[in-house]
């Protein structure tokens, strides 16, 4: 019998639960942090103003204007839909010196999940392929 609190996305097989599940909170916070992220504004059924949009970033400028409404975005939509985690820090920028590729953007969030006290973060990667 599968014991886990939500599945893995994107779907994967798995032998033992059938498919990857998310076995702690903090897998399933960081999950829905990234899904908040990269979730447009309109393509949630039922609510219109959920989401970051972050692809809607991708042609701006690459400068700290663009970076501080992005990160004022993931603030505002964390308040609304995630209020249980605190946004620490933002880090924007090329992925150059993990992977050498400067066509490689990174966002890195740093976060705290209040009622447990855990301190995680979760980093996007968006590639010249997207």
């Amino acid at each position: 019998m599968a014991s886990g609190l939500s599945p893995k996305l994107p779907l994967q097989k798995d032998a033992s639960d059938g498919y990857m599940l998310n076995k702690t909170y903090a897998e399933m916070v960081s999950q829905n942090l990234k899904m908040l992220i990269l979730t447009a504004p309109g393509e949630r059924i039922m609510d219109p103003e959920y989401g970051v949009g972050i692809r809607n970033y991708l042609f701006e400028p690459n400068n700290n204007i663009t970076y501080q409404e992005i990160e004022t975005r993931i603030i505002n939509q964390v308040n609304i839909h995630m209020p249980f985690i605190e946004v620490k820090t933002t880090i924007f920028g090329p992925d150059e010196i993990e992977h050498g590729d400067p066509n490689m953007f990174r966002i890195q969030i740093k976060y705290l999940i209040k009622p447990l006290q855990i301190y995680d973060v979760v980093e996007i990667f968006f590639e010249d392929t997207i």
